[in-house]
């Protein structure tokens, strides 16, 4: 049931409630809120009233509350979706103006019979529900808002009741609720008004084929004028001719009615809400409405329609509703701005093809076969994308919002293409094996796709892309390409990435959110296949934390060189900064070291890098202070420079007899042997060698007067050199005499004679003086610390006096030359210091007995000054003349007790004489003269250590004193617990080991020491220890006998001890070599086999004595056991067949088998005596491997083997031979690899190879193969080629062969793979030329040149199916110039763009054959586009229509790039050819005032391209401009006064001014009323009200603006009574100039309704 508009109330009406039981038909797809509002460029009309009808009007508006609703036109809940109509006006006269209707709204629905028309609308209102519906103010935001018309009775006016009635009647039946007597009660109202047949066809809907839950159906907008809307809804219309279309209708309801075509629909250029619900469409014939770009709302619910594939792209559509038709998809063109698609109740059972709608937010498709489909919400998440909010008039389940993301990234295109939707886990194998599918045949020959996917992209960080591909046996390198794209949020409207040409793309800040695509074009042998695709999920914000991807050093890694690290960095969505760099050196085989200082980007090679690998470490760090991972990469190694020379100069004094020095700085690597040289400069200017291989150089007597040249040969360590590098000296001087090496010879010690030695040079030396001194001092300061010794002498040797003891000696040179000339002295100082006679001893001696046990005493005489610590040390000697070893224990002591280890030895004493100041002194030696003599043999001790245990071995335990020990005695007694003893037999060691017989007895021993020359000491016996229990079972030793060579056998050999011997266990192992143990068996015995060859045996005996017990376990092992000698056991030749490999049956023995000798016989003869020599000269050799595969050559003879048995050292044994019981069978005769080999374009030829025998006359048969897989013999063709005929084409052909053998004997038919479909010769173009003018806004058309001749001309005409067609344009010029695609310029024309301007335009064609074949690409290129002459299109003026509004003219501009376009504002009467220029005003952008008020704007439009070549001029203009509504409510409130008073300012001195200052106006009173208008200046305490102008209306009475100042206007009443006054504000003007030219109509030829037409 529709929801009915409210009714205007008096004051004292009382509202009625709604009833509950009829809720409002509503057409949202939710609430408000979830459709967006879209601003109104539109201004609605609306008619004047009076002033009581505008109180009343106005107070009915207030008492409603203003509610927001959606660009679809709902209101909320309670909305009206009825048609009601506005009111026509009244009769323009100006006598009518209290008379004025107001529009009215459709009569509500009620249980009582219709109101007669003549009812004062008062009284109807009493008696009527009314339905409370809240009035909508108008909104500058708002485009499509249907304010409820206010409805009012209208005295005398029969026809404005009558539209109501008629309007009455055009009721939507979109409510279910809806009763028949109701729809019975509304057609009965229609009858009296309109004798149409709505009602009929309204009664034939019913509420369950028009649901208003699915059904959209829009609400008319009855704010509208008659010149914007069109309401034809129920009027039986076939065809939009019969209607008055116009471009200015923006409202057209059409519902109802049996349109089924939409030509004519052109004309509605500016049309928003389009309502053809409800008629007969069928056809997708929907381009018309391609020329209604403004439409925002189109209702197609209710038709017979199959597709919407014809309906265009609308660039501001809305809302869709195409609900109840006959769809079975939604493929249609993309539609930018579509925020709400109704299409509930069809037959869509495929999203294949699904439109790209960015801007959608409510989709319904309820009552569809879709629905079955799992997951469909979580679909069209996907096709969608984020700004999906509801699904089927529900809020989105946000856990299909999750499933849609477990769907891979290009699921959205395999949906489109028509890939069949699963569960999010199957989806990533069943969309890629789609895909594939799809990429099967456009991929190169014998090339299959193995991945494509990319990664998941991150903000400023490396994104790879995969691609791989599975080669089955193409020839040729592939090469693939790759382009990346950018899109929205879901994997649609891609762009091309400019320079995006490779593997890794990174994405940046700006690409956050969004989808990326990359294109991966396959190349093989240069030709150029179909792209594949893969796509990215969204592109997610980066971490912050950068990473170092690549890393690399650039530089020459020679020393000297610079380095420069180039760090390869993803940001991740951080701020760049600076990061952290240094330099490590690492020698080969060492670990890296940190080079001090090396912390910059770039370093430079030192002579310590030689040799080396640099490491730059880098850390990335981000300008926010965060740190990445540091990476570090290495260099080579550091190649040294080649060697050189700088610097090169002489350092010293070139004086005769200095040295002198040459210097050079080195460079390259580590310096080897560099070549020094000097010369000497001789005579006549040359130079002679003088040195060389030394630095330095000591001047002559021959270099004096000459120059001298050093010359400096650089050379590295691996003998390198470089360039020579020289420097000259001055002038050599002869020098004074000088002495050099001067030293003191001869010892430093009281009365010795010394001597000073020197070298005087600088001439002959003379008599030379010599001075000696005495210094208590080592280091040498000046003469006068000196005291002298003796006078100056020419004698140079010197006695040193007593009284120099203690002091340090200094000689004194004076050089004397031979010419009496003297030199400086020099002087020498004693190393040390003046010496006494050295300490020393005058007796030594040794008093004491030299034997075993006495002590020594050593005594001397010192002599030598005072004794210090002398050193002592005793020594025993060997012999007399030995060095003796020194007694550690008697060191530093004058005694020493004689111990064992110097029996038998000499004994010496030795003493070293210290002085008291440490001088030491010749050493003395006391030697004993006899040997040490030993002592008495005496036990200090004798214990016995064991455990009586049987099996324990005691040991008897002594100290032996007295000499060497000789062979003691020792003898063991047994004693019983009754006292009697017995002395073991044979135990006469110091151990023993107690036995099974001593169990239960007591054990001693008895001990007597010998000395070893024989001498016997006292007999010392130890305390009975026991009695003896007996021990654990143990085994004593343990051996294996036998033969350790394969074949034999071992066995073993145990002593058991521990009581009576029981069941003792015995195990055999085998010890690989490996380290595994392998148990073998648990017999006494053990037989070696080939396994135990190379393996130790081990033999573990465990004792187990009588009562059980267990002891330890005891093992022996074996030696390696060696095989066997090798020896052919068994040699036989199974059966034999051709091509068949004969393996012979044979038995070896001798260790490893080795590889033996086999020689393969061949005898045609069975021969009986095998010997070698006999079948080696009788037979052919036809192998000498182990196995043999038999050939045809073998058929019918007898094959031999010798085979010489060896083992796997070499060693070999007696040869065995073996013959077949048989000769060799033939095979039976077969054929393979039987295929086909095309010779010519039309010729093939059949191959096979041929096995069994001999082969006999094999049969050929040739097969053809068409497309449905059935074979047909080809009669005839029974020969190995074959001629391809036309019957061929299109089929495949196959070779049969059957082989025949020689003796008759046939095999099978092996057939050929099929051949490639037979084709004819491809098409072919010659050239491609251009038709048309090559400059903007022309079309070019490519044509094609066909080959002339007479073959391709039948191709041609036979065998062609269409041309394709691809348009490039150009980037760059020149060398640089390439060309990119225009994605949708495919076809043969294309249309010239301002866009290649300057371009080259490219055509690439190519023509496909009925067998799908292509032909080559041919291309043509055009030269630089020229721009065409300018033109402006489309142009219009945007503005809300209103004085008060900014009003903007825009246009579409072609002809090159645009220059200075000219534009002038004018005004127009409405009705009037005459133009009124406004003054000033030739921008872009034009503020309207109110003299624009009644006036349409006309804006001129004179195009100007940038060369200054002007286009013809276009106009636009506006509808009239309408008052701002608010200024009208209150200009029309004081027009209906008659009588109003203004307060203004004016000037006080009445001079005009460039700039008003508030100080200095003065106020005054502006009274207007309708005969005359006067300006009074108020009175005040001392003065008169005073009247400063006053006039009537009568011309020339007018009122000025100034349009640079909105505060200030002029009224003139004559040409000398005029006044200039000031307001507040612009709103205050405004209304003063309306009143007062409202007040002044009737002198004006506009009337006051025009002047105040208000179209909000």
């Amino acid at each position: 049931m529709e929801a009915p508009a409210e009714a205007p109330k008096p004051a004292d009406a009382k509202l009625v409630k709604p009833r509950p039981a009829a809720p409002t038909g509503r057409f949202t797809l939710g609430t408000a809120s979830s459709i967006k509002k879209r601003a109104d460029g539109g201004a609605s009309t609306e008619l004047g009233v009076s002033l009581s009808s505008l109180t009343k009007s106005t107070s009915s508006v207030n008492a409603s509350s203003v509610q927001r609703r959606s660009s679809t036109g709902s209101f909320g809940k309670q909305q009206d979706n009825g048609s009601s109509a506005v009111a026509k006006k009244a009769s323009p006269t100006l006598s009518d103006g209290a008379k004025k209707s107001k529009p009215v709204s459709a009569p509500i629905v009620s249980s009582k019979p219709a109101v007669e028309r003549k009812t004062s609308l008062t009284s109807e209102r009493t008696k009527v529900d009314l339905t409370k519906k809240p009035a909508v103010k108008a909104s500058p935001t708002s485009t499509l808002k249907k304010v409820q018309s206010k409805t009012e009775s209208s005295n005398g006016s029969s026809g404005s009741t009558r539209r109501v009635a008629s309007n009455t009647s055009l009721h939507s039946p979109r409510s279910p609720s809806v009763s028949s007597s109701v729809t019975k009660k509304l057609g009965s109202q229609a009858s009296s008004a309109d004798k149409g047949s709505v009602s009929i066809r309204r009664k034939s809907s019913t509420a369950d084929s028009r649901d208003s839950r699915f059904m959209m159906l829009p609400q008319v907008d009855l704010k509208a004028s008659d010149e914007v809307r069109l309401d034809s809804r129920g009027h039986r219309v076939r065809s939009l001719k019969q209607l008055r279309l116009s471009p200015a209708l923006e409202f057209v309801y059409l519902r109802d009615n049996l349109l089924s075509s939409l030509e004519g629909v052109e004309i509605l250029k500016g049309a928003k809400v389009l309502d053809l619900s409800f008629n007969d469409f069928k056809l997708p014939g929907f381009d018309p409405l391609g020329n209604c770009k403004v439409l925002q709302q189109l209702y197609l619910a209710g038709n017979q329609i199959t597709s919407l594939a014809s309906l265009p792209e609308l660039p501001n559509l809305e809302f869709l509703s195409v609900a109840q038709n006959r769809l079975k998809s939604l493929c249609m063109a993309r539609q930018p701005r579509l925020q709400v698609l109704a299409a509930s109740r069809n037959k869509i059972s495929t999203l294949k093809g699904f439109p790209h709608l960015p801007s959608l937010e409510h989709l319904r498709v309820e009552e569809n076969p879709l629905l079955e489909m799992p997951h469909l919400e979580a679909a069209s998440i996907l096709l969608i994308g984020p700004n999906l909010k509801k699904f089927n008039d529900r809020d989105l389940d946000p856990n299909k919002a999750e499933v849609a993301k477990q769907y891979p990234a290009h699921t959205a295109i395999c949906i489109r293409d028509g890939w069949e939707f699963c569960s999010p886990e199957l989806a990533a194998d069943s969309t890629f094996s789609f895909l594939l599918e799809q990429w099967k045949n456009k991929l190169p020959q014998d090339y299959l796709v193995k991945k494509a996917y990319v990664d998941h992209p991150f903000e400023e960080d490396p994104c790879h892309c995969h691609f791989s591909f599975t080669n089955l046996g193409s020839e040729g390198e592939l090469v693939l390409k790759y382009q990346w794209f950018l899109g929205g949020k879901t994997p649609t409207d891609f762009v091309p990435i400019p320079e995006a040409l490779s593997e890794v793309y990174w994405p940046k800040r700006e690409d956050v959110g969004r989808c990326l695509k990359v294109e991966c074009t396959p190349i093989l042998n240069d030709a150029e296949f179909p792209p594949i695709f893969a796509v990215s999920l969204p592109v997610s914000p980066g971490t912050g934390c950068p990473k170092v991807i690549n890393l690399k050093v650039n530089g020459e890694l020679v020393e000297g060189n610079i380095l420069s690290g180039v760090p390869e960095i993803a940001w991740c969505g951080g701020i760049p900064g600076k990061g952290v760099a240094s330099w490590l050196r690492r020698r080969w085989n060492g670990n890296a070291v940190v080079i001090d200082g090396a912390e910059g980007m770039e370093y430079q090679l030192t002579v310590d890098d030689i040799n080396s690998s640099l490491v730059f470490m880098y850390t990335p760090v981000t300008d926010e202070g965060v740190k990445g991972e540091p990476q570090c990469t290495m260099t080579d190694f550091v190649k040294a420079a080649s060697p050189s020379v700088s610097n090169v100069n002489v350092l010293g004094d070139i004086v005769e007899d200095n040295i002198i020095k040459g210097k050079g700085k080195y460079f390259g690597g580590r310096e080897g042997l560099s070549k020094f040289q000097w010369f000497r400069e001789k005579d006549n200017g040359e130079f002679l060698l003088v040195l060389a291989n030394s630095m330095e150089y000591t001047l002559t007597k021959e270099d004096v007067g000459r120059r001298l040249k050093f010359v400096y040969t650089p050379m590295n360590l691996e003998g390198q050199e470089g360039e020579s590098a020289c420097a000259i000296t001055d002038v050599v001087k002869k020098a004074p005499p000088k002495v050099f090496n001067l030293r003191i010879v001869g010892e430093a010690r009281e009365g010795s004679k010394v001597s000073a030695s020197a070298t005087v040079i600088g001439g002959t030396e003379g008599s030379s003086r010599v001075q000696w001194y005495k210094a208590s001092s080592s280091e040498f300061k000046n003469e006068h610390e000196l005291e002298v010794l003796s006078t100056s002498k020419v004698a140079k040797m010197f006695r040193i006096p007593l009284g120099a003891v203690g002091y340090y000696i200094v000689a004194k040179f004076t050089p004397v030359a031979s010419d009496g000339e003297t030199g400086e002295p020099a002087y020498a100082i004693s190393d040390d210091v003046v010496e006494t006679l050295p300490p020393s001893l005058n007796f030594l001696t040794v008093t004491g007995e030299f034997s075993e046990g006495q002590i020594l005493t050593a005594s001397y005489g010192y002599i030598g000054g005072h004794e210090g610590t002398s050193l002592y040390s005793w020594h025993l000697h060997e012999t007399e003349d030995d060095e003796g070893t020194p007694v550690s224990e008697a060191s530093s002591l004058l005694q020493y007790r004689v111990t064992k280890e110097a029996v038998g030895k000499f004994v010496s004493f030795k003493c070293t004489p210290i002085r008291d100041d440490g001088t030491v002194g010749e050493p003395r030696v006391f030697l004993g003269k006899d040997r040490v003599t030993p002592g008495m043999p005496t036990l200090l001790s004798l214990e016995l250590i064991g455990e009586a245990i049987e099996g324990t071995t005691m040991v008897a335990n002594k100290i032996y004193w007295g000499g060497e020990e000789g062979d003691t005695i020792f003898r063991w007694i047994l004693a019983s617990s009754d006292g009697a003893q017995k002395e073991i037999e044979g135990a006469s060691n110091s151990s023993y080991t107690l036995k099974c017989d001593d169990i239960g007895l007591y054990i001693s021993v008895l001990c007597e020491p010998v000395r070893n020359d024989g001498v016997h000491g006292s007999l010392v016996s130890t305390e009975v220890i026991g009695p003896i229990i007996p021990g654990p079972p143990a085994c004593q030793s343990l051996e294996l006998v036998g033969s350790m060579v394969e074949g034999g056998r071992l066995t073993f050999h145990a002593e058991y001890t521990g009581g009576v011997k029981g069941s003792c266990i015995q195990e055999w192992f085998r010890l690989h070599g490996d380290g595994r143990k392998e148990k073998l068996t648990a017999d006494e015995c053990l037989d070696l086999n080939l396994d135990d060859v190379n393996c130790r045996v081990e033999f573990m005996y465990t004792p187990i004595r009588e009562d059980g017990l267990q002891g330890s376990p005891r093992s022996a092992i074996s030696d390696t056991i060696i095989p066997g000698e090798p020896k052919g056991v068994n040699l036989i030749l199974p059966e034999c067949f051709e091509d068949n490999e004969i393996s012979p049956i044979k038995t070896y023995f001798g260790g490893k088998e080795g590889t033996g000798k086999y020689t393969w016989f061949r005898n045609k003869e069975k021969l009986d005596n095998l010997e070698p020599d006999l079948v080696a000269a009788s037979s052919e050799v036809v192998g000498e491997a182990l196995k043999y595969k038999t050939s045809l050559d073998d058929v019918g003879s007898y094959l031999v083997l010798y085979w010489v048995p060896t083992r796997f050292d070499g060693k070999t044994g007696d040869p065995l031979m073996a013959i077949t019981d048989e000769p060799v069978m033939a095979a039976f005769p077969s054929v393979s690899d039987v295929h086909l080999e095309q010779k010519s374009l039309d010729v093939y030829c059949g191959l096979g190879i041929y096995y069994g025998g001999y082969e006999g006359s094999s049969l050929y048969r040739w097969y053809r193969e068409p497309s449905d897989g059935t074979r047909l013999h080809i009669d005839g063709a029974d020969s190995v080629t074959y001629e391809v005929t036309d019957a061929d084409y299109s089929c495949r052909l196959l070779f049969g062969y059957t082989p025949v053998r020689s003796d008759g004997i046939i095999g099978e038919e092996k057939l050929s793979e099929p051949s490639d479909v037979i084709f004819p010769e491809l098409l072919k173009m010659e050239t491609l030329v251009f038709k048309g003018k090559q400059v903007e806004r022309e079309t070019l058309t490519a044509v094609e040149q066909i080959p002339r001749n007479e073959f391709q001309q039948h191709i041609w005409n036979n065998y062609k199916k269409e041309m394709k067609y691809q348009w490039f344009v150009s980037n760059g010029s020149g060398v640089y110039q390439s060309f990119e695609p225009l994605a949708i310029q495919c076809s043969r024309s294309y249309k010239v763009l301002f866009e290649d301007i300057g371009r080259c335009l490219k055509c690439e064609c190519f023509v496909t054959d009925v067998f799908g074949r292509s032909s080559e690409l041919v291309s043509a290129v055009t030269a630089p586009i020229l721009p065409g002459t300018p033109k402006i299109e489309k142009l219009e003026i945007e503005g809300r229509g209103f004085h008060t509004n900014l009003y903007a003219v825009r246009g579409t501009y072609s002809g090159g790039k645009e220059g200075k376009s000219k534009i002038q504002w004018l005004r127009s009467m409405v009705g009037s050819p005459d133009l009124i220029s406004i003054p000033g005003e030739v921008g872009r952008m034009y503020e309207a005032n109110v003299d624009d008020v009644g006036y349409r704007l006309v804006a001129i439009y004179t195009p100007v391209r940038e060369d200054g070549v002007e286009g013809q001029p276009v106009s636009v203009s506006t509808e009239p401009i309408a008052v701002e509504p608010e200024i009208y409510r209150e200009v029309k409130q004081k027009l209906d006064d008659g009588s109003v008073k203004f307060e203004v300012l004016c000037d006080k001195d009445r001079t005009p001014k460039k700039a008003q200052v508030m100080g200095h106006l003065e106020r005054r009173i502006l009274e207007v009323n309708r005969k005359r208008i006067k300006v009074v200046k108020p009175g005040s305490k001392t003065s008169f009200p005073t009247t400063e102008a006053r006039g009537t209306y009568a011309p020339p009475f007018h009122v000025e603006l100034y349009r640079n100042d909105q505060h200030r206007f002029k009224i003139v009443v004559d040409g000398e009574n005029e006044v200039d006054l000031m307001v507040q504000t612009r709103h205050i003007r405004d209304v003063i100039i309306l009143v007062i030219r409202g007040l002044a109509q009737k002198f004006n030829s506009t009337s006051l309704n025009t002047l105040l037409k208000n179209e909000a």
